[in-house]
């Protein structure tokens, strides 16, 4: 709002019109105190408009929420059986993989992708008998990527034997990168002491 209240100054518009002199008498007192009192406006609105910049935002916040969606699709995904086979029921597979996710990401610098859970099957027909979960997963750079590997294998079991009552047969984790943690927290020191990494 004070952009638009900021205007031309009297010598631009004395310029675009052709006004060679100034019309103002020089030494009287109330045009002078006019033209100081339309110059400190003039610098307050600069000043404002300066101040009226976008506000910083969050991009790993916004990255966190549309990966929400992306991960939860439009379509809630096969029926999953859990429990025992006289019990009847039953979990959305998006619901599920979700937990997962979540169970695989409690591994300090884990971050899940894809998760699906495909029913057992016997004959080439789904079946009430454990399920498979293939998982893709981002790990921190650590020697030995099998390590962090089977930590997430165990906790996603975990979550789904004792969490949702889903029997699991197996889980296939498929590393889709790899991050160095290091580096990046010694980007975020340099940031905070105020250097600037080359």
């Amino acid at each position: 709002m004070l952009r638009e209240l900021e205007g031309p100054s009297y010598e631009t518009i004395a310029e675009t019109v052709g006004i060679s002199e100034d019309p103002r008498p020089r030494a009287c007192p109330h045009c002078a105190a006019a033209v100081r009192q339309l110059d400190l406006l003039g610098a307050a609105v600069r000043e404002a408009s300066r101040d009226e910049r976008e506000p910083d935002w969050d991009a790993g916040a916004l990255t966190a929420r549309v990966m929400d969606v992306v991960r939860l699709e439009l379509r809630p995904g096969r029926p999953l059986p859990l429990g025992e086979r006289e019990e009847h029921l039953w979990v959305r597979e998006a619901m599920a993989a979700k937990a997962l996710r979540a169970a695989a990401e409690t591994v300090p610098g884990v971050r899940a992708g894809s998760c699906r859970i495909r029913p057992g099957e016997r004959g080439g027909t789904p079946t009430r008998g454990p399920a498979r979960v293939r998982l893709e997963v981002v790990v921190p750079l650590v020697p030995g990527l099998h390590d962090p590997a089977e930590e997430i294998r165990r906790r996603v079991r975990g979550v789904a034997d004792d969490t949702l009552g889903l029997p699991v047969e197996h889980v296939d984790v498929h590393i889709t990168d790899v991050v160095d943690t290091t580096e990046e927290a010694t980007e975020e020191a340099s940031e905070e002491e105020g250097e600037v990494r080359p």
